[in-house]
Formats: C-alpha cells, sequence, structure tokens
C-alpha cells in the first residue's frame, strides 16, 4: 500500500500558494515548504512501558524562503492564514536587516528553480497508526517475555520502536512537489551483570514502511542473547595497532564518521573541511567506492524523494575507486561553490534551518570472501557492534566506539572476545590501509545523525566486511 496524502496539507495548498504569489511581488525568487508530520516512540523495559509523540519531529508547519538578490531569508510558523501574511512580510524584511552583514559574506546566487511537478508516496505493509498503540505495545512487551524465558539471569531487555510518517508540500515558481513518506525502525537491548559490571547486547531493524519489522524482530532475539554471552567473557583491549575485519554495521559508522561528514560541502564554504584540498586525489584504497543519496540502490529509512528546499533526491557518488571525486550539499552551500544541489539539504523540522546531510551513506561491495579475509589475518581482530562516534572534518580525526572485538590468530577466531574498543586515527590512513572488500553489503538505519550535537536527522549507513589496519585503545 502507499502512504495516503495529508489531508491538512490538501486543505493548506490553496493559502501556500496565495502566500507564494504575494511574495513573489516583491522577490525574485520564493518557496514554502509545508509539513505534516506524525512521529512516535514505542518502549518496553525494566523502567516501565511508554508511548509518546515525538516532539522534536512530529510537527505542522510551513517554512517561507525568498531571494533578498544577495542571499536567502527565512521564516517559519506552524500556523497560517491571510491575516498572519503582514506579519509574514515584515518578519521577513527584519530578518533581511539583521542578516545585511552575513549576506555581504556571502554572496549567493539566485536558485535555478528547473520547472517539475510530481506526487510520490511510499509503500508499507502494515500502518502503525492503524495498527495502534495497544497492540504494538503488546508486540514489544512479547519480545521482552521472551527473552527472560531464554536468559533468566538478564537484569533487563529493552525493547523499542519509532516510527515517523511525513507529508511534505514544496511550492516555487516552477516546482510542486508534494512526498508523502513513511519509515520505522527497532531495536532490542540485552543486558546482565559481570560483578560490578554490567554487559549488553543489542539488534537494530530498520526499514522504509512501516509495522511489519515487529515481525522480524522476535527472530533477532537468540543472536542478541548469543552475543551478551560472548561479551560477559570479554576482557581488556591492550591499546596498539591491529590488523582488523570490520563488519557491515562497523564498516557503515567508519562510512558515516571517516568520510561522510567530511565532505558535507557546507563545511567547504566555511573552510572547516580538509577534504575540499583534495578533491581529485587519492583518499583511500582503489578498492573503495563511497555513494550517498535518498535515491541510491537500496531504500532505507534516509530515502525520499525531495529534499527540504526542493531538490530532488540523487544518487551522489563521492570516492571513486579511492580518489575524492566531490561532496553532497544543500541549495544555498551548492550556489555558493558553484556546484549543483545533490539533495541532501535537511531540517530537523519545521522550524529549523536546512544544512547538508547525509543521506543513505555505503561503501560499495567487493569480490573477497568474509571468510578468506579471517583467515587472511596472522595477529588481529574481527570489530562487531559499532555504538557511537564523531569525526573532525577540519583535521580530518575520528574516534569511535565498538562494543567488543573477536581475536583472530593465524587466520581463525580463536573464542577469545575484548571489550570495549575504541577505534582512531586519521582518516586516510585508515582507508588507505583496506586491502580486502567482501561481496556482503548490508545497511543499517538504526540511528541519528546530529550535526554539532544537535540538529537530528534519520540516515542509514553500511557497505561491505573490510580489512584494514587500525589504531584501537
Amino acid at each position: 500500500m502507499q502512504v495516503r496524502s495529508s489531508a491538512y496539507l490538501a486543505s493548506m495548498k490553496p493559502l501556500c500558494r496565495k502566500l507564494l504569489a504575494l511574495l513573489l511581488e516583491r522577490y525574485r525568487y520564493a518557496s514554502v515548504l509545508a509539513a505534516d508530520v506524525d512521529a512516535r516512540d514505542y518502549s518496553v523495559s525494566r523502567s516501565g512501558i511508554s508511548v509518546s509523540e515525538n516532539n522534536r519531529f512530529g510537527k505542522r508547519g510551513f517554512v517561507v524562503r525568498v531571494y533578498t538578490g544577495e542571499g536567502y531569508a527565512e521564516y517559519s510558523g506552524n500556523e497560517l492564514s491571510e491575516e498572519k501574511f503582514p506579519e509574514i512580510l515584515a518578519e521577513l524584511e527584519h530578518s533581511i536587516r539583521e542578516a545585511d552583514g552575513h549576506f555581504a559574506r556571502y554572496q549567493t546566487a539566485v536558485s535555478a528553480d528547473e520547472p517539475l511537478q510530481f506526487v510520490k508516496s511510499t509503500e508499507y505493509a502494515v500502518d502503525p497508526h492503524e495498527l495502534g498503540d495497544e497492540a504494538i505495545l503488546g508486540k514489544l512487551s512479547a519480545v521482552r517475555k521472551t527473552a527472560f524465558e531464554k536468559k533468566a539471569d538478564l537484569i533487563d531487555c529493552a525493547v523499542r520502536m519509532s516510527y515517523q510518517c511525513y507529508h511534505k508540500l514544496f511550492l516555487s515558481p516552477k516546482r510542486d512537489l508534494e512526498q508523502n513518506v513513511l519509515w520505522s525502525a527497532a531495536s532490542l537491548a540485552v543486558l546482565a551483570r559481570r560483578g560490578e559490571e554490567v554487559k549488553d547486547a543489542y539488534e537494530s531493524i530498520s526499514l522504509l514502511g512501516g509495522a511489519e519489522l515487529l515481525d522480524d524482530l522476535p527472530g533477532r532475539l537468540d543472536h542478541a542473547i548469543a552475543t551478551l554471552e560472548d561479551v560477559l567473557k570479554s576482557e581488556p583491549l591492550v591499546p596498539g595497532t591491529y590488523e582488523c575485519v570490520c563488519t557491515p554495521e562497523v564498516t557503515g559508522m567508519i562510512v558515516h564518521e571517516a568520510f561522510g561528514h567530511g565532505v558535507e560541502m557546507d563545511m567547504f564554504v566555511k573552510d572547516r573541511a580538509l577534504a575540499q584540498s583534495h578533491v581529485g586525489k587519492p583518499v583511500a584504497s582503489s578498492l573503495i567506492t563511497m555513494r550517498d543519496g535518498a535515491a541510491t540502490g537500496y531504500e532505507d529509512v534516509a530515502t525520499y524523494f525531495f529534499d527540504d528546499e526542493g531538490n530532488t533526491a540523487q544518487d551522489t557518488l563521492i570516492i571513486d575507486k579511492g580518489i575524492l571525486v566531490g561532496g553532497i550539499c544543500d541549495e544555498v552551500s551548492a550556489v555558493r561553490l558553484g556546484k549543483k544541489p545533490t539533495g541532501n539539504g535537511r531540517r530537523e523540522a519545521i522550524d529549523h534551518k536546512a544544512y547538508t546531510r547525509m543521506t543513505n551513506t555505503y561503501f560499495l561491495e567487493g569480490d573477497d570472501r568474509v571468510e578468506d579475509m579471517i583467515a587472511s589475518v596472522k595477529d588481529g581482530l574481527l570489530l562487531e557492534q559499532p555504538t557511537s562516534g564523531m569525526e573532525d572534518p577540519k583535521n580530518w580525526g575520528i574516534q569511535c566506539m565498538v562494543s567488543f572485538a573477536r581475536e583472530i590468530k593465524d587466520g581463525k577466531l580463536t573464542g577469545r572476545i575484548f571489550s570495549p574498543i575504541v577505534l582512531s586515527g586519521y582518516v586516510p590512513d585508515l582507508l588507505k590501509s583496506i586491502t580486502m572488500i567482501s561481496g556482503t553489503v548490508e545497511h543499517a538505519g538504526g540511528g541519528f545523525c546530529g550535526k554539532g550535537h544537535k540538529e537530528w536527522v534519520k540516515v542509514s549507513d553500511g557497505g561491505p566486511y573490510i580489512k584494514a589496519t587500525i589504531r584501537l585503545g
């Protein structure tokens, strides 16, 4: 089934058109983005059962953008009526006066605004809104109950689900776009005690769709418990540089943190990204090809049809056989740099600014077998279960957390486990050290990405198993 259009946006569209026409009497270019977003979070854990609307993302409202002749000014709100038009115009004029020095610093050309019109929707099997809160919580509770039946000494099994159904309308002089998108994500985390320590393991799933993903969650429980049993046997790792094989989940974190943020081209405009000076140069092993885009070869939580500036979703090549060929950009950054927008202008919500943001980001597959990759390691580690990471785009430093690593000796897993693991280093050194890439590719969209510890958007990442030399602590 396809996600239906929003009745609210349909009722607001004539008013948005009137506002756009009024703005175009004063400004060379104007656009209106209107959104109707339903976002809900569910949780079943030791601390209780909860269901709540996600007020960070679940909002209705609109954003007006106008071109001043030197740059763009914006106004956002959650109420729109003809009586408010004078207030909107006055607020825009005020922000233009306040931003005069900013316009002088960053000269910005007007949007190309090529003609385009469409209405597009994603598919789903089970509507979480129609399924209802009680049924969703019942499914989560059943998974938690089964976890304790399988391992009675668990401290907790926390089971969660979230979904976001968003409807967006974009109007400009030459564009009339509508999209209706539903994504869902779920996770389970099992915790147990080892002495005074508490160890955990988790599983997560995500999809461009609805509550049908809950049917897959019980099947992840055995693997989570088996992983927890391994982690409970873990020991500290001696810091050093190791030959490592990374699972696709860890590869995805490296893709996102090690290089994704570094090619967000709004950082190029501000001269805050070292990648800007390396376009056309080798930055990774010749085995590495990297892409990003909401219209890439796979679908996940960051798939959409147009971004929050009215640019269509793209499939952007970033690294081609080790050579950095370009980056991703929002509309304003693109025109300042003389580039075409890549459809990566995203807002946390309707009342937030648009920034260049990643979408579905990944390394392409190679042709090595995973068993051959492990067999090639004399003395190293298999890294599993990423937890968090950060990158410094200005200096290309990286620091990521991985839950645990399995020891490899003479090409075989020994059963010895180390935890926790801190992965760090200089990004090109890490990427250039990659010598093997599997033909097995996996993607995950369980997490969010923040820009500067704020401005959260949903992303997915992934890729194949990779073999690399990495500094660990």
